[in-house]
């Protein structure tokens, strides 16, 4: 299997050199496409291994190793020119797992991200279930969802009436369909309880500030609207 990187790294030339080393050992690496919107492409992507930058355009590498450890214990390597001793201790209060200092020798960072990759998936299979969700973010390992930093705990039920109008966004989804997905998957759901737990479902999104996202459309069931449309 092919190990995937999301290496946050600004300058053109670095991030070459290790796209180009580290696909020797099949080991895909891939950037993202904007600065401001790092965790769109670690969700899209979902790598298996996160190599950061501290300085980097609009938020540093410290934002970002914050924003992913609300979401996955991925592993993280930071990669850094300073040379100031808190930079390494602020890196691993943070929850990195190694740091090293640039410039570095290219075999050095390929056996450390080796040996951190085998360390974590030779033995752990650690897999990340999370999809955006207009300004949100749906963490279904742990029946979460999250805007803005205000966080929604949602009951089984919940999440999986979510997760199905979210894989079917800007579609209606009759109420007979949810019903029996439920039902599929050993749930006790009536024609009520159906009602009951969409309505709770949409009072926690909007309380998180996400206000008519699903929508009802009467006599044909539910929609869950994502923006611009």
């Amino acid at each position: 299997m092919e190990m995937k990187i999301l290496l946050i790294e600004d300058d053109p030339s670095i991030f070459s050199m290790i796209e180009e080393r580290f696909a020797q050992w099949s080991l895909q690496v891939v950037g993202p496409e904007n600065f401001q919107k790092v965790m769109d492409d670690f969700i899209k992507v979902k790598p298996h291994l996160v190599l950061i930058d501290i300085q980097l355009p609009a938020y540093d590498g410290f934002h970002w190793c914050r924003e992913i450890r609300h979401l996955s214990n991925v592993p993280i390597l930071f990669l850094s020119s300073r040379d100031h001793p808190m930079d390494m201790v602020m890196a691993m209060q943070m929850g990195a797992d190694d740091f090293i200092q640039k410039p570095f020798h290219m075999e050095v960072l390929l056996a450390k991200a080796q040996a951190i990759l085998r360390r974590t998936y030779d033995y752990v299979e650690a897999k990340m279930d999370v999809t955006r969700f207009n300004e949100a973010v749906i963490d279904y390992a742990r029946s979460e969802i999250m805007c803005d930093g205000a966080i929604a705990s949602l009951t089984k039920n919940e999440l999986f009436i979510l997760r199905i109008l979210v894989e079917q966004a800007n579609q209606i989804v009759s109420r007979d369909e949810l019903m029996r997905k439920l039902w599929d998957d050993e749930r006790f759901v009536n024609d009520n309880t159906l009602s009951v737990n969409v309505n709770r479902l949409r009072a926690k999104l909007e309380d998180i500030g996400l206000h008519e996202v699903i929508l009802t459309k009467k006599g044909l069931g539910y929609i869950a609207v994502t923006q611009g449309t």
